[in-house]
Order: structure tokens, then C-alpha cells, then sequence
């Protein structure tokens, strides 16, 4: 994992949890797929694209996925996002959809969320990587671990972020997040087989932000 990419910033907060025995553990897996010819996504340089792209000191938006999408060019270490230039996904498009009726948002043709994690939106999978066409294939690895340890740095160090939780893998993190500093925004999870039952109509994107200007932050420009 030499040539990850991730901010000063996080290299601080979680320089503990870099040295645990079950972190060795997830290297060591790693680098056995990588002898087996296994193909892994997203590339190694964006297991931490998250952590790159939003720096611990900028996070005011926390949007918590499960694991990385396991088609070729897919995945590049934010959830729900895509490489530019591949077509967006059902639960992106749904979501695309919300942020429409919410908030008049064109649909975009982009399933490139980058521009969010630039403005301070954790884009935050529970696993960081999986093998190519079998999904959940890394969930036993120890990145449950380091994942929920970064839920509770940023709810114990920081103050008055937004955690949009979709979905009851995401709402089951809600133990780790103080509740009394921080706000908790629920719905179902955007993929097509539960978007209407809970997800169209939860307005979490007009929600985070009139929450982030009460904790005088800057709203989230959500367009792309």
C-alpha cells in the first residue's frame, strides 16, 4: 500500500489505528489478493481517495456507504461515486433524483462526487475495497474496524457535523455518533429496491444544509 493517497490531516487523527495489529492484518490480505492475481477495486492509490479528497479539519457532511462498487472503472474510494466517464449506477441516479425534487438540482451526467468530498463531504464506505464481480468479498477483513474508529474520531474531536445515514447498515453506525453534538439524518438506503420506500421525499440534502448554516457553516453547493 505504498503508493496510498491520503491527507497530512488524517495521518494525525488515526496514526493509533495504522499501527493495530488488525490494520497489519488488512495489509497483509491485501498484498496475498494481489500475489493470487486477484483484481481489486478501487486502485490502490484510491483505497483512501476519501480521506485524500476531504481532510479531517474540513469534514462537516458525513454520507456513510457499505462497500465499493465491484465493476471494472467503478469504484474510486468515495461512495456512490464513479470515475468520470462511467455511466451512474441506480442508487446514484436515485439519488440524483431526491436531490432534484428537493431542490431543483438539474440530474447530472456525472457520477463523479468529488466536487462534495472538495467541500466537505465524507464520502465514507464501512469497507474500503473488494474483488472484482463479488461483492461484500472484503467485508471479514478488519475494515469495519478502522471505519467505525473514524466515525468515533470525528464524533469525539469534532462538533456539529451532519451524518446521513441510508439505509439499515448505515443507521446500525448510529451508536458511535454522539447524538448530542452531532445531527443523525436517516432514510432508506437509494438503491431500487428500497428508494421508495423511505428514501424519495427525505429531503436530506435541503435538511444538511439549513443544519450546516445553524452551526454557521457553509451550505453544500450540491450541484455537479
Amino acid at each position: 500500500m505504498a503508493d496510498v493517497k491520503i491527507n497530512d490531516s488524517w495521518k494525525v487523527v488515526l496514526k493509533d489505528e495504522f499501527k493495530q495489529f488488525y490494520f497489519e492484518q488488512i495489509v497483509m490480505f491485501l498484498k496475498h489478493e494481489k500475489a493470487l492475481n486477484k483484481i481489486i477495486y478501487p486502485p490502490g492509490n484510491c483505497i483512501f481517495n476519501a480521506f485524500d479528497q476531504t481532510p479531517f479539519d474540513k469534514v462537516k457532511v458525513v454520507i456513510l456507504g457499505q462497500d465499493p462498487y465491484h465493476g471494472a472503472g467503478q469504484a474510486h474510494g468515495l461512495c456512490f461515486s464513479v470515475q468520470k466517464g462511467i455511466k451512474p449506477p441506480p442508487s446514484l441516479v436515485n439519488i440524483y433524483k431526491e436531490m432534484h425534487q428537493d431542490l431543483g438540482i438539474p440530474i447530472a451526467e456525472t457520477g463523479d462526487l468529488t466536487p462534495w468530498a472538495q467541500q466537505g463531504v465524507l464520502m465514507l464506505n464501512a469497507i474500503l475495497t473488494v474483488r472484482a464481480n463479488e461483492p461484500a468479498s472484503h467485508s471479514k477483513i478488519g475494515w469495519e474496524t478502522f471505519t467505525d474508529a473514524v466515525i468515533k474520531k470525528i464524533s469525539e474531536q469534532k462538533r456539529g457535523v451532519v451524518f446521513i445515514l441510508w439505509g439499515k447498515f448505515a443507521q446500525e453506525k448510529a451508536a458511535l455518533i454522539d447524538a448530542t453534538k452531532h445531527h443523525i439524518l436517516k432514510a432508506a438506503h437509494p438503491s431500487p429496491f428500497s428508494a421508495h420506500s423511505g428514501f424519495f421525499g427525505c429531503k436530506h440534502f435541503s435538511k444538511t444544509n439549513q443544519l450546516l448554516v445553524q452551526e454557521g457553516q457553509n451550505p453544500v453547493d450540491w450541484r455537479l
